[in-house]
């Protein structure tokens, strides 16, 4: 019973990180954006996982420059929206388009239409790391 009760205070506790690191990164997030956690599970590679978030841009909207502990791959689902990733020149995605961010690339987006622009984010990235961190 005692090794149950011990599982379930570190289950409660690692939820509770998932959760706080969430609230973090929607705190630090502008106006007009909005993160939706779909999934995030271990990967068969010793320390990575996998992270799914939808990413909701308002119009006008920009995410400032930030890096991942990981490559992050994307899917744009519906608007336009322009990519500066450090090191290459600037990209725009409509739906349907994809794009490869390289491990630790600075990059940031903006919302160029008239309407919400989303993304499907697949991160592959470092176990225990902060997902998102701000960039110069």
């Amino acid at each position: 019973m005692k090794n149950h009760l011990a599982i379930a205070s570190v289950n409660a506790a690692l939820a509770g990180l998932l959760v706080l690191s969430s609230a973090a990164i929607a705190q630090t997030a502008p106006s007009g954006l909005k993160r939706t956690d779909l999934q995030k599970h271990d990967l068969s590679i010793p320390g990575r996982e996998v992270v799914q978030v939808r990413v909701d841009f308002a119009p006008g909207t920009t995410a400032p420059r930030h890096r991942h502990p990981g490559e992050e791959i994307v899917y744009a689902i519906e608007g336009t929206m322009e990519y500066r990733v450090e090191g290459q020149p600037p990209v725009v995605l409509k739906a349907g388009d994809v794009l490869f961010i390289p491990a630790g690339a600075a990059h940031s987006v903006k919302n160029l239409g008239q309407g919400n622009a989303a993304e499907l984010a697949t991160y592959i990235v470092e176990k225990g790391k902060p997902l998102l961190v701000p960039a110069n």
